[in-house]
């Protein structure tokens, strides 16, 4: 039996052993191996997450949202790795027990090593206390997967049950302040435990509280909230005028902000140590929202200014995250959208472009999309749909999606429908347009990026 054996315990060790063996039995059929791995080690061993986690010498951070966390986390990633760490990262998105075990299960357990993982919002309360995190970055709570997930409000609850005793256990929490029910949580917490971030530019507010947004209700007395800015679905300057509750000062902010259509946006982000120019290789407000929140996260783990903006600068677009290939020599970007307020922001991105758009859209209904796909009535179609030359329709529920975009506006000499991801993808690449967008759901985004792995077009996660 290895040396290490007895450090890790019999039990550990065989469990880790197996779940490796399973890991390179699954990549050597091709697959990624980002969840299987980590359910085996878990199944022989549920004390791994625990037995694991506390041989990072640097500790562990968590990052949780509905949507963003896999861009946050990425830019965190980016510059606590530029800062000198080994980070133990999730950065295919796998964010549920299995995922996180498999990610954790290649650590190498250092001074230097840092666990930095993404971690879905349902089981967010059942994990943190097994990792016994240093820190805790939470971006937002929407609307997503409600056959699943159930509502809001039920999350939160868990979430700030989970969040107290953390705090209690020395866990420092970045929190987005422009979200009223994040901010409630922070207010339950003792100040010293909390961070601030948002977005003080309000140049791009919405008029108005889009119909598709889910918290208006101020969390301590129930009257409905006033907005002076609405930045992003539920997200802005709030206040409730009958209580006195108001959303707290940001102490890292979005100073400035300028889109580049879909493709990239010029960021300013305020911070105690000064005011920092930022180029992002992402779009629109939501990643603004990202960038900073990443921003005040890798300060508070100590990450010097200049250490972040270069790592921002340099960083690429994660995993179906406004990525990008080339196919028939236009490029392709991948954005992933799972519900109203991230295909909003798509949407809001897609419509500052110049020219006409040439989409393919994949709607699936796979657990991990979520089974009712009745989301895509409150998405705002209608918004793109005058620029829209093709939009081909792919997935599981490729006939509900063409109605959509039929009752959205576009003539249905524009839709086509093609069930199957990769030959709708051949389809829209007949497009005369130089940009094609592809909108995936996220089983569907799977199974088109393992095709185009196969033709050497994205890079293979493993």
């Amino acid at each position: 039996m290895p040396r290490n054996a007895s450090r890790l315990g019999v039990r550990g060790w065989l469990a880790s052993t197996a779940a490796r063996a399973v890991g390179v039995l699954l990549r050597s059929l091709g697959r990624a191996g980002t969840t299987v791995p980590g359910r085996v080690l878990l199944a022989l061993d549920p004390s791994a997450l625990s037995r694991i986690s506390i041989r990072l010498g640097a500790g562990t951070v968590l990052v949780s949202a509905t949507n963003g966390k896999t861009t946050t986390a990425a830019l965190a990633e980016a510059a606590l790795s530029q800062s000198g760490l080994t980070v133990v990262h999730n950065s295919a998105g796998a964010n549920m027990a299995g995922g996180i075990a498999s990610a954790l299960l290649h650590a190498n357990p250092g001074p230097e090593t840092l666990g930095l993982l993404e971690i879905d919002e349902f089981w967010l309360p059942e994990l943190a206390p097994q990792l016994k995190p240093k820190a805790v970055l939470l971006g937002n709570l929407f609307r997503d997967q409600l056959d699943r997930y159930g509502e809001l409000d039920a999350i939160l609850d868990r979430w700030i049950e989970a969040a107290v005793q953390l705090a209690a256990d020395g866990t420092h929490f970045v929190l987005c302040a422009d979200d009223p029910g994040i901010a409630w949580l922070g207010l339950q917490l003792p100040a010293a435990s909390v961070t601030w971030f948002g977005v003080e530019d309000t140049t791009l507010a919405l008029k108005q509280l889009p119909h598709a947004a889910d918290a208006g209700s101020c969390r301590r007395c129930g009257t409905p909230l006033v907005y002076s800015a609405v930045l992003l679905g539920h997200l802005g300057h709030w206040a409730c005028p009958s209580c006195g509750l108001t959303r707290p000062t940001p102490t890292f902010a979005l100073a400035g902000i300028t889109l580049h259509g879909a493709r990239f946006s010029s960021l300013r982000i305020a911070s105690p140590s000064g005011t920092h120019s930022v180029e992002l290789g992402v779009p629109g407000v939501y990643n603004a929202y990202n960038a900073v929140g990443a921003w005040a996260l890798a300060a508070t783990l100590g990450v010097p200014p200049d250490v972040v903006a270069s790592a921002f600068g340099s960083a690429k677009a994660s995993f179906g995250r406004a990525e990008t290939f080339t196919i028939s020599d236009r490029e392709a970007t991948l954005f992933l959208v799972k519900n109203p307020t991230g295909a909003n922001e798509v949407i809001r991105a897609l419509a500052s472009e110049a020219e006409p758009l040439a989409l393919q859209f994949l709607l699936n209904d796979g657990v991990a999309d979520g089974r009712d796909v009745s989301w895509i009535w409150d998405a705002d179609f209608e918004d793109i749909a005058d620029q829209i030359e093709m939009v081909v329709c792919s997935g599981t529920r490729a006939s509900e999606a063409a109605l959509r975009f039929r009752y959205s506006g576009v003539p249905a000499d524009r839709i086509a429908t093609i069930s199957e991801p990769r030959a709708g993808l051949a389809q829209l690449a007949k497009s005369r347009q130089e940009s094609l967008w592809v909108l995936p759901t996220y089983t569907a985004m799977l199974e088109l990026r393992s095709a185009l792995a196969d033709e050497g077009l994205v890079e293979r996660v493993v």
